[in-house]
């Protein structure tokens, strides 16, 4: 290799260390794409959207990398992070202590408890978390919900990939109670105008909800961390939660 050849080289290099930090970086970011209103596609549609895809779209423009969105099934999220498959993971992800002694998390985005919804017609039989006991209750796999059912005594558990095969099956009657986020049952309840459900009024495990990066990647969380306290501070963030919640998802 002659000095010149050298020299572009060593220009080139620097360049994609630049652009690792700065514009050129493409960070792969893993969510589950059926958990509205955090993540969802419309039907009729292949367009992802959601609380979560705008959250994480204006931290990316803000740090200046382009997404590279990854559908991937909710339990196999962070095992994706965790083996350098994908580099975050945003998907209504509760900061809870388990999750935190194996990923890193970002600041906390949002704060939703976890409630129950049931079919009307067992509003005298079932009225909060003590009456779930002996109960079959839906859930989505690897959730805080599942992790909520999993200590209700005698209880029988039907897990579900996603949550519309849970509101699916409770609404057949195939299990008598669905634990998720509260905002989770409040959106589904607003858009598809259902009048055989109802939330109960009794919350659970109010947490926050954090983006999951690998502890060892500092540069990812670094990117996603800067960019979130920038869409705090310029009143992104605040546009992005009216629209979602304040006014209203459309």
């Amino acid at each position: 290799m002659n000095f010149t050849r050298a020299l572009v080289l060593i220009f080139s290099l620097a360049c994609v260390s630049i652009g690792a930090e700065a514009q050129d970086v493409k960070m792969r970011v893993g969510t589950e794409p059926s958990f509205p209103p955090f993540e969802f596609t419309p039907e009729g549609t292949n367009d992802l959207v959601g609380f979560d895809i705008d959250i994480m779209n204006a931290i990316a423009k803000e740090s200046g990398f382009e997404v590279d969105w990854q559908p991937l099934p909710f339990d196999g999220l962070i095992p994706a992070v965790l083996s350098n498959t994908i580099d975050a993971a945003i998907s209504g992800f509760t900061m809870n202590e388990e999750r935190k002694k194996r990923v890193a998390f970002s600041e906390p985005y949002y704060t939703a408890g976890q409630n129950i919804m049931i079919n009307k017609k067992d509003a005298d039989l079932i009225k909060g978390y003590a009456d779930l006991e002996g109960k079959t209750i839906c859930v989505q796999i690897g959730s805080v919900g599942a992790q909520i059912a999993a200590e209700i005594a005698r209880a029988d558990i039907v897990t579900h990939n996603t949550t519309v095969e849970s509101y699916m099956e409770l609404n057949k009657g195939g299990c008598q109670a669905f634990i998720t986020g509260t905002p989770v049952h409040q959106y589904y309840l607003t858009q598809t105008k259902d009048e055989n459900l109802m939330m109960l009024p009794e919350t659970k495990n109010a947490a926050g909800l954090g983006i999951v990066m690998n502890k060892h990647n500092e540069k990812v969380q670094k990117l996603i961390n800067d960019g979130y306290a920038k869409i705090k501070a310029n009143g992104v963030y605040k546009q992005i939660y009216d629209k979602w919640f304040s006014s209203g998802a459309k």
